[in-house]
């Protein structure tokens, strides 16, 4: 059984592994994952999503519900972790907001769109959709408001007012291209116009290299991090990343919520997805915690194929798919 769940997710990580090697012998060079990575993150990955949210079907259940599992796993995880950070490692406030996000924030669109995608096909993408469209505008918002807070406690800063971050904020935001990927796909739908003839394939053939260039892109960009010492905080928020965080999601979404089989499948392995790139680049903006989100994305994503693979054996034997 786990050779046939192996099959559905190594293929994954090989491209993972073949973008790694790819960069540290010098294959391809640095420049060209970039390069890569921002194709994926400005194109190819907003076509996908425009695609699928302007075609998608009527939804099969409410997503604020699904908003509200997600995210409740997400707030408590991410408090353990700047507990665990703060007080049993003794770090400053600001390394506390850094480890919340190394253990809450998914690496949802380099490796959650392939891993759904192979596991649950074209129709797990409208639920994981549905949480990569309020994913990273919530956590931007938390991480910019809490690390103002931080900053505080610190004594490195004043904290600016909530509703000044916020502004800052959403100004950013309405420049992304995920989120302007779904504002079309909305507006889009309310048009009633069908996605077809020159304009679908075109949208189809951007949508389909968006797979296999991502998680090269994400291999290649592996070597800038590796392992850099702090290991036992690494390794206890890869823990609460793909063990615990997950495990509430699945509960929360089962047990509480309800949610339909394919949508508590596609929230529980979103969850268990390794940590996000994003929380390395807050670290590195806030000048605090890189060791931490460093080894956490190393390790996560290193063993996803084994931690990813083990949550779709449980979720193959608890949830009807």
């Amino acid at each position: 059984m786990f050779g046939q769940i192996l099959s559905i997710v190594l293929p994954v990580f090989v491209l993972v592994g073949i973008g790694y090697v790819a960069a540290r012998t010098g294959i391809l060079s640095r420049s060209v994952g970039e390069a890569l990575g921002e194709y994926v993150y400005v194109i190819a990955v907003p076509v996908l999503l425009f695609r699928t949210l302007a075609t998608s079907s009527a939804h099969e259940a409410s997503p604020w519900a699904l908003w509200l599992v997600y995210f409740v796993g997400a707030a408590v995880t991410w408090t353990a972790a700047t507990l665990i950070v703060r007080r049993g490692f003794g770090r400053e406030a600001r390394a506390g907001v850094i480890a919340g996000m190394s253990a809450a924030f998914a690496n949802t669109a380099m490796v959650g769109i392939p891993l759904i995608s192979a596991v649950f096909g074209e129709a797990g993408l409208v639920p994981l959709f549905l949480i990569l469209s309020v994913h990273m505008p919530v956590a931007t918002v938390a991480t910019a408001i809490l690390m103002e807070r931080a900053a505080a406690l610190d004594g490195v800063g004043a904290a600016r007012p909530p509703l000044e971050i916020l502004r800052t904020v959403l100004a950013n935001l309405a420049t992304n291209p995920i989120v302007i990927a779904i504002g079309c796909s909305v507006l889009w739908r309310l048009t009633g116009l069908p996605v077809e003839g020159l304009f679908a394939d075109v949208l189809g053939r951007i949508a389909a290299t968006t797979l296999p260039v991502a998680l090269l892109s994400l291999g290649m960009s592996m070597v800038l991090y590796g392992i850099r010492g702090n290991l036992a905080p690494g390794l206890i928020l890869s823990l609460l990343k793909v063990g615990v965080m997950p495990a509430l999601v699945y509960v929360l979404a089962a047990h509480v919520a309800g949610l339909p089989p394919l949508w508590v499948g596609v929230a529980t392995l979103t969850a268990a997805c390794p940590t996000g790139i994003n929380a390395f680049i807050f670290a590195n903006r806030y000048g605090t915690g890189h060791a931490m989100s460093a080894n956490s994305i190393t390790i996560t994503t290193a063993g996803a194929v084994l931690t990813t693979g083990l949550w779709v054996l449980f979720l193959g034997a608890v949830v009807p798919l």
